[in-house]
């Protein structure tokens, strides 16, 4: 991810990770500990999904799937679910050769993008240019997806207000504690 993330970078394009962009830095530290909240796990797990549903949905033009491995990724084809329901233009990455069926990927998945998978991570940019010259708009998200979305927008602008760089350090209690009644 992190290299079709330089490639798209280097080609002008502003990008979005999950695992570098979002809150996953802040709270991969809690990763196998018991949360202390019972309440606190299910809010941070909704924050996640609402900040990426709003990077998705209102930050992106486009999305590039990575399809690498065996079976992809469960966050990707959620979000790959997401942004064809809403008309974002896809495009496939995948420059491995296993996959499921027969050396073929899930065909509910593959189908969500037109064009096929592109395998040559240099020529990303371009397909996803002519994905967007060829976009027709998006569509209107349903109200749950409207509210995860305009959550999201809460995540990223308490996300804003913390120094770059910083997530794998160790925050004090307290710090996170308003994080997580800022979400409640």
């Amino acid at each position: 991810m992190t290299a079709i993330a330089k490639v798209m970078e280097g080609a002008g394009f502003d990008t979005f990770l999950p695992h570098r962009d979002g809150l996953e830095p802040y709270v991969l530290r809690f990763s196998g500990l018991p949360s202390v909240v019972p309440s606190a796990r299910d809010r941070v797990d909704y924050a996640i999904f609402a900040l990426d549903v709003y990077e998705l949905l209102e930050r992106c033009d486009a999305v590039v799937c990575n399809l690498n491995g065996r079976v992809p990724d469960e966050g990707m084809v959620v979000e790959a679910s997401l942004a064809f329901a809403v008309g974002k233009p896809i495009v496939l990455y995948k420059a491995d050769a296993r996959a499921p069926f027969g050396g073929r990927d899930n065909a509910m998945l593959t189908a969500l993008a037109r064009g096929g998978i592109e395998d040559h991570l240099e020529r990303l940019p371009g397909r996803v240019r002519d994905e967007l010259a060829a976009a027709r708009g998006a569509g209107v998200p349903s109200p749950e997806l409207a509210k995860a979305v305009a959550d999201g927008a809460r995540v990223a602008a308490l996300l804003a207000k913390l120094p770059r760089g910083i997530g794998k350090q160790r925050w004090p209690d307290e710090i996170v504690e308003h994080v997580l009644a800022e979400l409640a």
